[in-house]
C-alpha cells in the first residue's frame, strides 16, 4: 500500500518545476482564430495564420534561450500578462520580459513580430 502511494505521489510531480520551463501555449489554433477574426473584421493589418505562427515560433525560440536567466517572479508576472484574456502569446511573453529588462532582444527581424499578440494590430 505504501509503495503504491509513493509511486502515485512521484508520478504527480514533474521532474522540472513548471516555472522552470517556457510555458506551453496553443498558438496554432490561436493564430488561425486571430487571422480569421482579423480578416472578417476587414483590418488593414490583418495577418495570415502562417505569418502569425512564424512570429510565435521565433518568440518561443528566443524565450527558450533566456528563460532560466529570468528570475521566477518576473517569469510568473509576464506569463500571467501574456495569457490574460484567454489569448496566450509567446510574442506577448517575450515583449513583457524585454520591457522589464530581463530578456535580451534578439537582432530585430526584417518586420516586427506580431504573432497572436494582443497588440498585433498597432503600428510600431
Amino acid at each position: 500500500m505504501k509503495a503504491a502511494l509513493l509511486a502515485l505521489s512521484l508520478l504527480g510531480h514533474p521532474a522540472i518545476p513548471i516555472s522552470d520551463r517556457v510555458p506551453i501555449f496553443n498558438v496554432e489554433a490561436l493564430c488561425r482564430d486571430v487571422s480569421a477574426d482579423d480578416k472578417a473584421s476587414g483590418l488593414a493589418l490583418a495577418q495570415d495564420a502562417s505569418e502569425c505562427m512564424r512570429d510565435e515560433t521565433l518568440a518561443q525560440q528566443q524565450l527558450s534561450s533566456t528563460w532560466l536567466t529570468v528570475p521566477g517572479p518576473a517569469r510568473e508576472s509576464c506569463e500571467g500578462e501574456a495569457a490574460a484574456g484567454g489569448i496566450a502569446s509567446y510574442v506577448d511573453l517575450l515583449t513583457c520580459l524585454q520591457m522589464a529588462g530581463w530578456a535580451n532582444p534578439a537582432p530585430p527581424p526584417a518586420a516586427p513580430l506580431r504573432g497572436a499578440s494582443k497588440r498585433r494590430n498597432t503600428k510600431n
